[in-house]
């Protein structure tokens, strides 16, 4: 199973980036998608996250300015961030929960997954 990011890249503080992640192989399904960043010498942390059902949850410094949403039929996730500041800047990974089908006799398997992380800068 992989997850592939993209969107992120440069954009001036106020603006807006949209960033998306595809999870493809065996999927059998997905449970919560999500997105976290990394800035250089902090901790990863979360983002927003979304359930299958549409359920979100939203980090409190993006609340109001993000949107997190999903295409259950793509399997795929949508970080829509708008008025952004610098200190939103940092490196968003994407993470899903991926239950993946291990035989032919339908044995299952849990998986949390990782993407390799897309770039967002923002300038002042």
């Amino acid at each position: 199973v992989q997850l592939v990011e993209s969107g992120g890249g440069l954009v001036q503080a106020g603006g807006s980036l949209m960033l998306s992640c595809a999870a493809s192989g065996s999927i059998f399904s997905i449970d919560v998608m999500g997105w976290y960043r990394q800035a250089p010498g902090k901790q990863r942390e979360l983002v927003a996250n979304i359930a299958s059902g549409g359920s979100t949850h939203y980090g409190d410094s993006v609340k109001g300015r993000f949107t997190i949403s999903r295409d259950n039929a793509k399997n795929t996730v949508y970080l829509q961030m708008s008025s952004l500041k610098p200190e939103d800047a940092a490196v968003y990974y994407c993470n899903a929960g991926v239950t993946v089908l291990v035989n032919i006799e339908g044995a299952k398997r849990s998986l949390e997954v990782w993407g390799q992380g897309t770039p967002v800068t923002v300038s002042s």
